[in-house]
């Protein structure tokens, strides 16, 4: 009932900072497609019974799949045995790490994409999260605080050790799908279908809805940008826009891979990196290393933010 009860207060807490986020970053823009908050009316669900995945010979209920302290581990031939901490969390106080960023480390875009990251970097943040310096009212400034040391250390090496690989596919657009964004904060095509005009936004949704939702870790996601972003993006990400930032190889590695403890930054999903951006700029972010960010993305515009977010999530991460 504690546990309850928590979880009710952490929901009235989370809805009101997500919403102030949407509105009052960068700008005073609307930014919902970066920072989603569930629709209040949510399509009827089209599969309510047992799913599969394929590739698995698994079968679980949608109840199964939606729980955070025991998530579904569609393919465990394809890792080594699972550390309570990726399969378990902290029972009853903190969700199982593979919940959200799944068991191959990829996560979803309302996540972090942690796959072959530094261990040394993954801790550090869990240390951010846990003194408030990182603010993520959502999920990980309750989950980092009930984590022991010991906990953080194993998960951070658990994902350190697991191989990046393409997770988003980038398409330049001027019409997507309709959406909504369902409860877990994933943005997904209305069943009844539709286009609309793209924006000044960056929309990405599934592959295969059905197999997202189930947390199969084999379905990725497609992200749709502006025409001419890739392009603006590179141009920034490579020379740092004519004095307006700097070039991001100098910190991250020519390649963008990661260099010492600083972490890859291609390869994962456009709205993750866009709200890192934008966490620096508004003080969301105010980490040991966070610091260095903060005069690199001081002058960079929502454009600008979009456009290096759809470059390097085009990226291919190995």
């Amino acid at each position: 009932m504690r546990s309850l009860v928590w979880i009710l207060v952490l929901a009235l807490l989370i809805v009101p900072s997500l919403g102030a986020q949407t509105s009052q970053q960068g700008s005073g823009k609307d930014l919902a497609w970066a920072f989603p908050v569930p629709d209040r009316v949510q399509p009827a669900e089209e599969n309510p019974g047992p799913r599969h995945v394929p590739g698995s010979s698994k079968t679980y209920t949608p109840v199964q799949i939606d729980d955070l302290f025991n998530p579904p581990d569609w393919l465990p031939e394809e890792h080594g045995p699972l550390p309570s901490i990726i399969a378990h969390g902290v029972p009853g106080m903190a969700q199982a790490c593979g919940s959200c960023h799944l068991m191959s480390g990829l996560g979803h875009p309302e996540s972090a994409n942690l796959a072959g990251l530094n261990a040394k970097y993954i801790m550090r943040e869990m240390a951010d999260f846990k003194s408030g310096a990182r603010r993520d009212a959502a999920r990980m400034n309750q989950i980092s605080g009930a984590v022991p040391d010991e906990g953080s250390r194993i998960a951070a090496q658990w994902f350190a050790e697991l191989k990046p690989k393409p997770w988003v596919k980038v398409v330049e657009a001027d019409t997507v799908p309709k959406t909504y964004v369902n409860k877990t904060r994933m943005r997904l095509p209305l069943p009844s279908g539709g286009t609309e005009p793209i924006g000044n936004r960056i929309i990405e949704v599934p592959e295969d809805p059905a197999r997202a939702t189930s947390r199969d870790p084999h379905s990725g996601f497609i992200a749709y940008v502006p025409r001419g972003s890739v392009a603006r993006g590179e141009a920034l990400v490579k020379t740092g826009g004519s004095g307006k930032s700097i070039q991001c190889a100098i910190c991250h590695g020519d390649s963008l891979a990661g260099l010492g403890e600083l972490p890859r930054i291609i390869g994962v999903s456009p709205l993750y990196i866009a709200r890192q951006l934008y966490g620096f700029q508004m003080g969301t972010r105010n980490g040991s290393l966070d610091v260095l960010m903060k005069g690199v993305v001081a002058h960079l515009s929502d454009d600008d933010i979009m456009a290096i977010s759809a470059y390097l999530a085009s990226r291919n991460p190995q």
